[in-house]
């Protein structure tokens, strides 16, 4: 009969005690190394276990976002206006900013609508806010054409543009009627001759 397969060894083809492996002996030396790879290993999975715990461990939530600057920023006239003499074409007044939450507020800008009307402030723009810690600014106004200016403005505001870490804003803050009646005086003082508008 003829078969295809493998061929199998015959009797007495193994030599069974040559194929068994001799005992390891360990000696003090080979203790000492396995030792030192068994803790060595040890320590790396442990490295590697704290690593994933600390890279897995769960996130707090994020905080609130920043108020935007118009909502934590108040500014206050403080009924110091002078009264200019008749020509005199400029006037001081103070306001005072307060902050009250949030981030530092950058004040990067103070202005007012009229063309007619400039000013310049004191400290200089930009300055920075801090919660709980107002700041004075006083601002002079620079009359530049009396025939234009808008001496009996019922709701005269400043333009005042703020920045902190969530936006950057143009707010219109309206001082109430003490500004309103000090500006409109300031303004009749200064240009007498001009028609209100």
């Amino acid at each position: 009969m003829n078969a295809i397969g493998p061929i199998e060894p015959g009797e007495d083809t193994y030599d069974h005690e040559a194929a068994a492996p001799e005992p390891l002996r360990l000696t003090p030396r080979r203790l000492r190394h396995r030792r030192t790879a068994i803790a060595g290993t040890s320590a790396l999975i442990l490295a590697a276990a704290g690593v994933s715990l600390y890279l897995t461990r769960p996130q707090p939530p994020p905080g609130p976002p920043a108020p935007w600057p118009s909502q934590s920023v108040s500014v206050t006239y403080t009924d110091e206006m002078s009264r200019p003499r008749p020509g005199e074409r400029n006037f001081t007044f103070a306001v005072r900013f307060s902050q009250t939450s949030g981030p530092p507020v950058t004040v990067r800008r103070i202005a007012q609508p009229s063309a007619a009307l400039s000013v310049d402030t004191s400290p200089r723009t930009p300055f920075t806010l801090k919660t709980g810690t107002p700041r004075k600014s006083i601002i002079t106004m620079h009359i530049r054409e009396c025939g234009e200016v808008p001496r009996n403005a019922r709701l005269p505001f400043l333009e005042v543009t703020l920045r902190n870490t969530r936006a950057n804003e143009r707010q219109s803050y309206i001082l109430g009627p003490e500004y309103a009646n000090d500006l409109s005086a300031a303004l009749t003082a200064a240009c007498p001759r001009t028609r209100a508008s």
